[in-house]
């Protein structure tokens, strides 16, 4: 029986709509800089409208690119879509084990508990001093940049302040890799991520015939993470063995996915929790740490905007040491920037789907298997939805009544039950970062080596490329 998510009068199928015209065997992917992918999309979308056709190569996909129609497919999660099986086959087939991310059904439903209890916000509220030290460790490691009048790197240095967020409030474990110690599982991972990208689009699956070095540099990535994983569920386990009581209060999201596992209903075992150790770091590292390099700058190419969240900044939390969560909570602006910036520059500017079940979306039917491309920007950077869209105007997020901000338009946690269960804390990370950037420093400069926005390279998630940035230490 058909799911109709909306009402249509009239059917189309698929292979009907209109679209780019394919080449043979290898459909539109000619067209299409993996590098770039979203680019090419989203440039198909002004062209065709919110629902047209792509061919990756012999296989047909509808995109919808209208928020509304994007909006229904996400909240037909989980029973009408999922995430694409080939993701799930290569990852299978590398090794990976699947984590929430890529779960599905009674297993989604189970992992989701273990892994919402883990990111409640009284649990992350409980790691907070731990998140302020790491915010400190960056602040003293730009105070010396400053002095020293050197370029920073702003998406890796952001993609370690990530990196040690998530490994503490993950593991317990204090990395550091800010003063340049090393943090294997990320190595690894970055590695094998943009892997898994790159056998998802692949035509012909090769690998399973012949190894080429890049095959097998994989292969030894996967087996290192694996190996690194399981010692630290294993270091968990043993001191949850050799302390009880931490039971009642887990340190932290590891040990808080192990006793949650272990409840007799929970349907989790250590293969499930290792499969989610890996994605908190996928989640925690790069969509963070990209999102913040977008936003710092916006904020520094928009100095009205850069003005008043400093002055809330500095009349809200202006001792960076000495930060609350109560005071991040309360930079209702700085939270306004990031949303902005997560409009402008989703790290995620495209998701795709699987059909679950014959469905309807819009006037097209969808049969059971089939694909579904979501542009996750379109509509939010439209004048038809957005007043001066291509803008970066914070205030838009605190309006109220009708200049209010339409929140469905610009979706960068996804929708319905399988947002993003790391937002509170992804945000969390952010405010604290900008405060302590906007306490501490102003920009020299904040660009690109040529002077032009930067690129927008699609891997597993959107970053900007060549950011480089100079800082002035503030005085008083």
């Amino acid at each position: 029986m058909e799911h109709a998510i909306t009402a249509a009068p009239a059917l189309r199928t698929v292979e009907s709509l209109p679209g780019p015209r394919p080449w043979p065997l290898a459909g539109n992917l000619p067209n299409m800089d993996l590098q770039h992918i979203h680019r090419s999309v989203e440039e198909w979308s002004k062209r065709f409208g919110p629902m047209f056709k792509i061919t990756l190569g012999s296989t047909p996909m509808l995109v919808l690119a209208g928020h509304e129609l994007v909006n229904a497919a996400l909240r037909d999660r989980p029973d009408g879509f999922r995430r694409p099986s080939i993701t799930a086959q290569v990852s299978d087939e590398m090794g990976g084990r699947a984590g929430l991310f890529l779960a599905e059904g009674a297993a989604w439903r189970n992992q989701r508990r273990m892994v919402m209890t883990a990111l409640a916000p009284h649990a992350v509220k409980a790691y907070f001093p731990s998140l302020v030290k790491v915010g400190l460790r960056l602040q003293q490691r730009w105070r010396q940049a400053a002095r020293d009048g050197g370029d920073i790197d702003l998406t890796e240095d952001l993609k370690r302040f990530s990196v040690d967020v998530i490994a503490g409030l993950a593991f317990g474990t204090d990395v550091n890799t800010i003063d340049g110690g090393e943090d294997v599982i990320q190595r690894h991972m970055d590695a094998i991520l943009p892997e898994v990208s790159r056998r998802s689009f692949s035509l012909f699956p090769y690998w399973r015939y012949v190894k080429l070095p890049r095959d097998r540099r994989l292969d030894d990535s996967v087996r290192n993470l694996g190996k690194a994983v399981d010692d630290l569920v294993a270091d968990a386990r043993a001191r949850l063995a050799a302390e009880p009581h931490r039971r009642e209060r887990p340190a932290n999201l590891l040990e808080a996915m192990i006793c949650a596992a272990d409840e007799g209903d929970s349907g989790v075992d250590d293969i499930t929790v290792a499969g989610n150790v890996t994605t908190l770091l996928l989640a925690g590292e790069d969509t963070t740490s990209n999102t913040l390099a977008w936003m710092l700058y916006l904020l520094q190419k928009n100095p009205a905007a850069l003005r008043k969240a400093r002055e809330e900044v500095q009349r809200i939390a202006p001792d960076t040491a000495a930060f609350t969560i109560e005071q991040m909570d309360a930079l209702d602006y700085l939270d306004a920037c990031a949303q902005e910036a997560m409009r402008l520059k989703p790290v995620a500017p495209f998701l795709p789907l699987e059909a679950l079940r014959d469905s309807v979306i819009g006037d097209v039917r969808i049969p059971k298997g089939g694909l579904v491309w979501c542009v996750m920007r379109h509509d939010s950077i439209s004048e038809n939805y957005v007043p001066q869209a291509g803008q970066f105007d914070p205030e838009r997020w605190l309006q109220k009544g009708d200049g209010a901000m339409d929140k469905h338009v610009s979706m960068p946690f996804g929708a319905g039950v399988r947002t993003c269960p790391g937002r509170y804390l992804a945000l969390l990370e952010i405010k604290l970062a900008g405060a302590m950037l906007l306490n501490s420093f102003d920009f020299a400069s904040l660009d690109t080596v040529d002077g032009k926005e930067p690129d927008e390279l699609m891997a597993f998630t959107m970053s900007p490329v060549g950011l480089r940035m100079r800082l002035r230490n503030r005085v008083g």
